[in-house]
């Protein structure tokens, strides 16, 4: 059981810095706005770690990756918009990992159309939080940058969901290929 304990933390430090690496690797990521917001593969390695170890993996890396984010440079307006844009928004991707389980299954059984069709669903339901989170950000503290005669709602909307569609999208098609190819990466192994 120790084992196991180390062996999930490890691999949430490895994961978050990755994750935090394919961010901000310029040749990897693709910066969409100015204040933040960008098309990247960042999301993959904290929904590894949700579907290999279940909620718990995810949101632990999430949260990592969240941290990291500040401090390489987060855009920052209050304290709470920096908790909800990358504690929380980050944090909240991991909640893929309700959908463990069923990949598990579909792995174990080789039925490759539904592991595909969990994982998509499992990126789209961490992906849609994090856009929540930065959403309500959005509306509650970068309403002074909508253009003129723009609803706050709307430009949030505009704004974030620009590079959060994408990326849910990119990476869906990564974690697809990525676990149709080598399904026992979702097998944790600590001896």
């Amino acid at each position: 059981m120790r084992n196991k304990r180390v062996l999930f933390l490890v691999e949430a430090a490895i994961f978050s810095a990755l994750a935090i690496l394919l961010d901000v690797l310029p040749f990897l990521s693709f910066k969409l706005w100015a204040q933040g917001g960008s098309i990247s593969f960042a999301m993959v390695p904290v929904f590894i770690m949700a579907f290999r170890w279940g909620v718990s993996g995810g949101v632990v890396t999430g949260l990592l990756l969240g941290f990291y984010q500040i401090l390489v440079g987060a855009y920052i307006v209050t304290p709470v918009q920096t908790i909800l844009d990358y504690i929380v928004a980050f944090g909240v991707i991991g909640l893929a990992g309700v959908f463990a389980k069923p990949v598990w299954e579909a792995a174990a059984a080789r039925h490759y159309k539904r592991l595909v069709t969990w994982i998509v669903i499992g990126a789209f339901v961490g992906s849609l939080f994090r856009f929540i989170g930065h959403f309500i950000a959005g509306i509650a503290f970068y309403g002074t940058m909508a253009p003129e005669g723009t609803p706050v709602w709307l430009y949030s909307l505009t704004y974030n969901g620009g590079y959060m569609l994408p990326t849910f999208i990119l990476c869906s098609i990564v974690l697809g290929l990525l676990f149709v190819q080598r399904p026992s990466l979702l097998i944790q192994r600590a001896s």
